[in-house]
């Protein structure tokens, strides 16, 4: 019976610390999709920098056009203009899964005339969550918020 209480003891302690490394690396997973979120609505490079790898790929439809467009291209036309209104805009993170050092994230974001739904695929690159794919689903609204 003791060496069963101790297993199960140490099992608890094993599922704890994941549990809070989890946590931690679901909090970094955060800050970088907050960074993305930022840096589109101020329209600032730095934190779409800071939150996309160069390498990045950004893939949906505009309407009925199917679009592959790289990060650089994408990050240089949406830091182009004055910031945005952020009371006009609502972004939210609805889920993250982690598996080892990749991760997944759907989020959504309403926006005036249209919700984009995007799922995000990041990686930790030298300690770092980045966004290394995007891939978004638009459905236009006839309302704003």
């Amino acid at each position: 019976m003791k060496k069963l209480m101790l297993f199960v003891f140490f099992c608890s302690l094993f599922f704890i610390k994941e549990a809070n490394c989890q946590t931690s690396e679901i909090h970094a997973i955060e800050q970088t999709i907050k960074l993305y979120f930022e840096g589109m609505i101020e329209r600032d490079r730095s934190k779409l920098d800071r939150a996309f790898d160069p390498a990045a790929r950004l893939i949906g439809y505009r309407g009925e056009q199917f679009t592959i467009t790289p990060y650089e291209e994408w990050a240089s036309g949406t830091a182009k203009g004055s910031p945005r209104n952020p009371a006009e805009y609502d972004n939210h993170i609805m889920s993250i899964e982690i598996k080892g050092y990749t991760a997944l994230a759907k989020t959504e974001l309403f926006w005036p005339g249209i919700y984009y739904f995007d799922y995000l695929t990041l990686i930790k690159i030298e300690g770092q969550w980045k966004i290394v794919h995007k891939t978004w689903y638009e459905e236009k609204t006839n309302s704003n918020l």
